[in-house]
């Protein structure tokens, strides 16, 4: 394990922001992470708590005194549990520039993120801030959708198309199921322009295996008559697994499900995370 494990977690202040400080700080205590909070003012958001709560008037008195009582509550609650320390940062300027230069510069290991996922009122897959934060970060991003509260996970589902960057990332899986003891489902799924059988499956899973010493995974093999990104929706849900893990690279299966639309088809993530492993 890593010994100055940084985690990134910016906050507006909203139900799925606040979800994820839980996420970065549960986390934050089996990495013995650094959690850093960090708020980049947002006119929309200052209008919204103004209706409420503003009385003084002094804006960004306010808008820290809510950061300094957040990390205050992350202490209490995961300092003796393992969070090496939490902080908070407020940042001026665009909100995925500005989130992914301060992460940059501190050379964190991860952005821990809320977003809106897929609503009534929405049609995007994610919301926008955090779709164009996955695009453009060269750090790993997890994506905590509202009203998704932090439970252990016990199965974790990795996308795979066997490309050999797999090798490498399923070793951060690896880390991150065994602080939890969890299973881990290593999935391709084929469809009808992309198919693989058994016996090359089995090549493959063959050459692969070695580099993957944990003894609670798994290995499946399915096949849809429709897009990959649906049959790997519906696995995630019969095999009930709690977070879906993917490798952001070309001809992945992080580009299947952003690509086409075909994100608009797909609903398990309004109530399941999404680990994107961006640096390897």
């Amino acid at each position: 394990m890593k010994d100055n494990f940084k985690i990134v977690c910016p906050t507006d202040f909203s139900e799925c922001s606040l979800n994820a400080i839980e996420y970065a700080a549960k986390l934050g205590e089996k990495y013995q992470a650094d959690l850093y909070l960090v708020h980049i003012p947002d006119k929309e958001d200052y209008q919204k708590l103004s209706s409420n709560d503003f009385h003084s008037g002094d804006q960004y008195s306010f808008i820290k005194k809510k950061l300094n009582n957040l990390v205050s509550a992350v202490k209490d609650e995961s300092l003796s549990k393992g969070l090496k320390s939490c902080q908070a940062e407020f940042k001026e300027g665009k909100i995925v520039s500005s989130i992914l230069e301060f992460a940059e510069n501190l050379k964190a290991d991860l952005i821990v993120m809320g977003t809106e996922g897929v609503n009534d009122f929405k049609t995007n897959f994610i919301g926008t801030r955090s779709s164009n934060l996955v695009d453009k970060s060269e750090i790993d991003v997890m994506l905590i959708p509202r009203k998704v509260y932090f439970k252990t996970p016990r199965k974790f589902v990795y996308a795979t198309d066997y490309v050999e960057e797999d090798k490498i990332a399923i070793q951060k899986i690896v880390e991150l199921a065994g602080f939890f003891d969890a299973e881990i489902d290593l999935v391709h799924v084929s469809s009808k322009s992309k198919t693989i059988d058994k016996p090359l499956h089995q090549t493959m899973v063959q050459e692969i295996e070695p580099f993957i010493k944990y003894e609670k995974k798994n290995f499946v093999l399915k096949s849809y008559r429709d897009e990959p990104g649906l049959g790997l929706e519906n696995y995630l849900i019969t095999a009930k697994g709690d977070m879906l893990v993917t490798l952001s690279k070309k001809k992945s299966w992080f580009d299947q499900l952003f690509a086409n639309n075909l994100s608009r088809k797909m609903s398990y993530f309004i109530n399941k995370p999404l680990y994107v492993i961006k640096n390897l």
